[in-house]
């Protein structure tokens, strides 16, 4: 079983397709403004009958209101709502129990005492997304490329499945893999030709590399005791 991938910030029918036919797991899309890889409503109402079937749907918001994402789950008929901001696990079981969504709690890493909100969050998020804690003054809370210490989730029990996120591309996802256990990634930025803008030929060459590389163990089991 190899590595599932997201494929996130798509913004395109052309290379959510690509993505999905070359094995993408989950397909992100971004509702926030101040993202080069935003989609407003309107874009996605337009996008939805020219997206590929299989993989699923994730919305990706940023301490965003309930009209919003309730707005955004009718356009792209989504499976996930991402939480990317400052949601707090109240504001995480209000989205998933009132709005009658899967949630994903992305959860911004630099040291251990990062996961000590872990427990809370799992009674309210059925996945969890850790990505590199922006540096300060950073514009966006994600996207960026930058990389954490992925070792650090071996010192961890997650009690939810997860995905690894931050700095990924071809070139290090084995060791990210090796470092952290991670048996499903996030990658955005590492398969774009330039900000914002995606790379069909990226996309296809890092699905196929996670496709090649067997699934951790560890995480399997981590899985079983979810």
């Amino acid at each position: 079983m190899g590595i599932k991938v997201k494929i996130c910030g798509l913004t395109t029918a052309g290379d959510a397709q690509v993505a999905a036919y070359y094995g993408a797991a989950y397909l992100g899309f971004v509702f926030y403004e101040k993202s080069p890889r935003n989609l407003t409503i309107e874009a996605a109402i337009a996008l939805e009958s020219d997206l590929p079937v299989g993989p699923e749907r994730v919305g990706v918001f940023v301490d965003a209101t309930d009209e919003v994402i309730a707005a955004a789950m009718e356009a792209l008929k989504l499976d996930w709502v991402q939480l990317h901001g400052h949601e707090t696990a109240v504001r995480a079981h209000h989205i998933r129990t009132e709005l009658g969504v899967k949630v994903m709690k992305a959860i911004p890493v630099s040291n251990d005492g990062d996961f000590l909100s872990l427990p809370l969050y799992a009674q309210s998020c059925d996945m969890f997304l850790f990505d590199a804690k922006p540096v300060e003054g950073a514009k966006l809370p994600g996207g960026m490329g930058q990389k954490f210490k992925w070792d650090i989730l071996k010192n961890h029990h997650i009690r939810r499945p997860w995905l690894l996120a931050g700095g990924l591309n071809i070139h290090n996802l084995q060791k990210a893999i090796e470092d952290s256990n991670a048996r499903a990634v996030d990658i955005s930025s590492g398969v774009e030709k330039y900000f914002g803008v995606k790379d069909p030929n990226k996309i296809k060459a890092f699905l196929e590399k996670a496709a090649e590389i067997e699934c951790p163990p560890e995480y399997i089991e981590n899985l079983d005791r979810a």
